[in-house]
């Protein structure tokens, strides 16, 4: 079995840094499989980037793609939202022709079965119950009549963030209470939370590289304590806050890429810090259960990492690549179990199902 050395950083904070602490172990890379041809699609519907996967209680997969494509190749609406059976079976498609629809982000399934969407073009989080009727909104997509209307601005110094509107909101989870924390995203960088009747409560967050500021809050998870965790996608790092937005720690991943490593497009990455940088976290989720781990994918070199819920890293698995158990930037995991995952990926058009085989 390979193993890679990897010097993982713990940094923990209350109302100041306290102190920092590092941690040396091999990395085992898991045996795992990918089960071919998953999904059942009808002759006549196709899958575009895949931007988000969920699982709900019974099993039923929720796919977020950017198919569906109408428009021109700037500012065409690229959002469908389709459920599969447990077998991969094509049941229905949710929310056609929606008014949120336009850049498909991320989809979640809560505690109640209930499918939340985070909608990157529209500015929009949508709320539909398990029959898949729309039961809240948050957010509002800019107006087609107005004159201004075009893309966000990346504005310097940033435009101040307005509550209850988004900028390229990005994902959303919850907690024990029925609080949604959300990912608001790639313009505002903040976290925003609302109680469980809609109502705005408050966010955190603004631009930067310093405890608390995010560069693109790319996912966000939430453990069964209430700990929220924000991919900090840009910044390589997962930090870790209370339920009130206190910076508790951060986590980084700093496991190697292998010198052979091939990027799934475009140059190979050189930069150690950023996006496309090993162990940058583009997507997260936390497994259910008395025994919770997190797992983070990176773009770069296209691998999965398994991790404790304080940063140890215990296994990883993939690369990139077109073929079964290879990947093409994966942009949302979704963990039912410890070694159950479904995989969206964007440059591959798909959804893979990974059956984990760790060995004791």
């Amino acid at each position: 079995m390979k193993a890679w050395r990897v010097v993982g950083a713990f940094v923990f904070a209350g109302m100041a840094m306290s102190g920092r602490a590092q941690q040396s172990a091999e990395v085992p890379e898991i045996p795992y499989r990918s089960v071919p041809d998953f999904l059942k699609l009808p002759a006549d519907l196709y899958l575009g980037e895949v931007a988000g996967v969920a699982v709900n209680s019974k099993g039923h997969l929720f796919v977020f793609s950017r198919g569906n494509t109408t428009g021109p190749a700037y500012g065409a609406a690229a959002a469908e939202l389709l459920e599969f059976g447990a077998d991969g079976r094509f049941l229905r498609e949710i929310g056609h022709n929606l008014y949120a629809w336009s850049f498909a982000h991320s989809v979640k399934v809560d505690r109640q079965d209930n499918i939340w969407v985070a909608d990157k073009g529209s500015d929009m989080v949508i709320k539909f119950s398990p029959a898949g009727r729309v039961v809240m909104v948050f957010g509002r997509k800019q107006e087609a009549s107005e004159e201004g209307t075009g893309p966000l601005k990346h504005a310097r110094p940033p435009l101040p963030p307005v509550d209850g509107l988004f900028r390229q909101v990005t994902d959303v989870a919850w907690d024990a209470a029925g609080n949604a924390y959300i990912s608001d995203g790639y313009i505002n960088s903040r976290v925003a939370k609302v109680d469980k009747d809609g109502n705005w409560v408050k966010s955190w967050g603004s631009p930067g590289d310093g405890p608390g500021q995010f560069n693109v809050p790319h996912s966000i998870a939430v453990d069964r304590d209430g700990r929220v965790y924000v991919a900090d996608r840009g910044n390589r790092r997962i930090q870790v806050f209370d339920g009130d937005g206190n910076f508790l720690r951060q986590m980084t991943i700093d496991v190697p890429a292998p010198p052979d490593a091939r990027p799934a497009i475009g140059n190979k990455p050189t930069a150690t810090t950023g996006t496309m940088a090993p162990g940058a976290p583009w997507a997260i989720c936390i497994t259910p259960g008395p025994k919770q781990v997190l797992y983070s994918a990176d773009a770069y070199p296209g691998r999965i990492y398994k991790l404790t819920l304080d940063g140890k890293v215990l296994g990883m698995l993939g690369e990139s690549g077109k073929q079964l158990k290879q990947f093409g930037w994966i942009h949302e995991l979704a963990c039912p179990s410890e070694n159950e995952l479904y995989v969206a990926e964007l440059l591959n058009w798909r959804v893979q199902k990974l059956i984990l085989e760790p060995t004791p």
